[in-house]
């Protein structure tokens, strides 16, 4: 990332003065930031939190699908990378371009569709998209609360998906610290590697006192092309057995399927329908469960 982009993001303010040569705005620039968040946040019905505990279990994909299923049901939607060192949400969507025009000082999301609008750091990398951000926790929680009280969200949200890095680090600590009310939706994998990692991220949200919708056991089972019999490549049941033990619900088991990759490289996802496939009736079913616990 540019020096120019990285003096400015992460700061409440480009400027931290009181009165003088900022004018005679004797507001707190933290306080000011604080109560721009919290005006955002009573227009956004909905906050679902998507988290692992461990890297490389279709996180992203999960947020990103969440996202279009939710938008195609008619509901608007904001979709919020908060994955700031690895920020993929922009690719899988299609996305290249940048954030729009600044607009009595704050920035307009870009528009996936006319009901779904995304900020991503990455739309504010210009053109250098492979640039490795090298920030500390203050930077970054900063930039956090700043992709809320800084950017133009429509004026009434029914969701606001946050994609957050795996971990229980200060990408997540910051969502739940500067969000209430944001419900964690927990994605892993069947086998035992996973797991444990997850319930770590449980016992985050827990201390952190957030509601847990459930748990998403991605890449359970890959669904084979010849036979159309499923096969375990990361042993089985995992999930179920982990919300059992743990009190929580198990919201979808999700195949693998390889044309999502396809669909995910490219960044078109216009064949991705309810019903259209194993995995898209699964994640259906997955969503209607969350519009239900989000009523």
């Amino acid at each position: 990332m540019s020096n120019e982009c990285s003096s400015t993001c992460g700061s409440s303010s480009a400027c931290s003065g009181s009165g003088g040569a900022c004018g005679g705005n004797t507001e707190d620039p933290r306080a000011k930031q604080d109560r721009e968040i919290n005006e955002r946040l009573k227009q956004i019905k909905n906050k679902i939190l998507v988290m692992s505990g461990k890297g490389g279990v279709g996180k992203s994909s999960v947020a990103a699908y969440l996202s279009l299923f939710l938008a195609k049901n008619g509901y608007n939607v904001g979709l919020m990378d908060v994955d700031l060192h690895g920020p993929s949400i922009p690719r899988m969507m299609g996305v290249k371009e940048g954030i729009r025009a600044v607009e009595a000082g704050k920035a307009i999301p870009v528009s996936v569709l006319p009901n779904l609008h995304l900020i991503s750091i990455e739309s504010l990398m210009g053109d250098d998209k492979d640039a490795a951000l090298i920030w500390r926790g203050p930077v970054k929680i900063g930039v956090i609360r700043q992709f809320i009280s800084d950017i133009k969200w429509p004026d009434e949200l029914d969701y606001l998906i946050i994609d957050s890095p795996p971990g229980t680090g200060d990408e997540p600590l910051t969502v739940a610290q500067t969000i209430p009310g944001a419900k964690a939706l927990i994605v892993t994998t069947p086998q035992e590697v996973s797991l444990a990692d997850v319930r770590k991220s449980i016992n985050f949200c827990r201390q952190m006192n957030m509601d847990i919708l459930g748990l998403v056991e991605n890449m359970s089972g890959l669904i084979c092309p010849h036979c159309g019999k499923s096969v375990d490549l990361f042993k089985t049941g995992g999930g179920q057995a982990t919300a059992a033990k743990e009190g929580l619900r198990l919201l979808a088991s999700l195949p693998i399927e390889p044309e999502l990759v396809k669909m995910g490289d490219s960044g078109d996802f216009s064949n991705l329908k309810a019903g259209s496939s194993p995995f898209a009736a699964e994640f259906q079913k997955m969503v209607e469960q969350i519009e239900g616990l989000c009523a």
